[in-house]
């Protein structure tokens, strides 16, 4: 069992904190990871961030048998498609989450910056920064700690990822699912009967808001249809990215 040791407060200190949690961990089963980070390492300290798409159900299961109350966020768009929706709620009344919260971005941003909802044609940095970052950034604000469900098998971008990271804001962030590959998250939907995302039997296998997401063909990595036949890849949760102009 884990001997706590407090969160250091200095950047210093949490980027060792950080590394030495990924070395102890590395080679724990992911449910002994995930139950001492939200019980014993970081109690009350953490939140969950879901964007309840095709690999979502693994990790909101995993968490919801450890605290069905574990805080959840969900950033709503206003761009997503409407299964997305739908398979959010399917999912908390399936697991009995009781704690999940929808964000939305500022409305006073998107009447100024995208009043005719095409930014993300013209912009789509700062579409992801309104619409995701910065509704994001907020809501973390009361947490030292947040849960990603990032994976090492999803792209060449996310191939080096540690089971523990800091980011430069001095959060901690949690990839429990970091060594899990394809098969391991198909295994865990068969071996707890949970439900797929709607889309994804249609080739739809990383989900994100509407306008940017796509079919994957065959032989391409299940991320490859966000941003389709753009060098974007990442949305700016995980990666900063650069802003094409000020807010």
């Amino acid at each position: 069992m884990f001997e706590s040791v407090d969160l250091p407060s200095d950047l210093d200190g949490r980027r060792q904190w950080a590394q030495t949690m990924s070395a102890c961990y590395e080679t724990k089963t992911t449910e002994t990871f995930l139950t001492e980070m939200v019980t014993t390492a970081l109690p009350g300290q953490v939140t969950l961030v879901s964007s309840f798409g095709t690999d979502s159900a693994v990790l909101l299961h995993l968490l919801s048998r450890i605290d069905q109350n574990i805080p959840v966020q969900f950033l709503d768009t206003k761009r997503h498609f409407g299964e997305t929706l739908r398979y959010r709620d399917q999912l908390v009344q399936h697991l009995g989450l009781s704690n999940v919260t929808t964000l939305f971005p500022k409305a006073d941003l998107l009447t100024e910056k995208d009043p005719e909802d095409m930014l993300f044609h013209t912009d789509n940095n700062l579409c992801c920064y309104i619409r995701k970052v910065e509704p994001l950034e907020r809501a973390l604000s009361g947490y030292d700690a947040w849960i990603s469900g990032r994976k090492r098998h999803q792209a060449l971008t996310r191939e080096d990822l540690p089971l523990v990271e800091l980011e430069s804001n001095g959060r901690i962030k949690l990839n429990p699912l970091v060594a899990w590959t394809h098969e391991d998250i198909e295994n865990y939907f068969t071996d707890f009967a949970l439900p797929h995302h709607p889309l994804e039997e249609d080739g739809y296998l990383s989900i994100g808001c509407m306008p940017c997401t796509d079919r994957v063909k065959p032989g391409e990595d299940r991320r490859a249809g966000r941003w389709k036949g753009l060098s974007k890849t990442e949305c700016g949760i995980h990666m900063p990215i650069s802003m094409g102009e000020n807010i």
